[in-house]
């Protein structure tokens, strides 16, 4: 199985917007209708690999200060990965 690792900006949310959407039971992002803006994206052939690059990844200071994150994805079947593949930025 293939995987993408990805690392994104961490969108900031307004007090008021978490309250709302808590209350609302609704979510505060939705990352297929507006995903985070990318940095850095790699591909990786198994899962083994996929860790190992996403900790390399995760070492970067902007991850570690939390104003980055990491996210390893898989992708089951090249047809089948429009969600990631049509994302703005790619």
């Amino acid at each position: 199985m293939r995987f993408l690792i990805v690392r994104t900006d961490i969108r900031a949310a307004a007090d008021a917007d978490i309250t709302a959407a808590w209350a609302d039971g609704q979510r505060l992002r939705d990352e297929t209708a507006r995903p985070e803006p990318r940095r850095q994206v790699v591909h990786a052939d198994d899962r083994d690999a996929a860790l190992l690059l996403a900790r390399a990844l995760a070492t970067v200071g902007s991850v570690r200060s939390g104003k980055q994150r990491v996210k390893v994805l898989p992708l089951d079947d090249p047809r089948h990965h429009r969600a990631v593949a049509d994302w703005p930025g790619t």
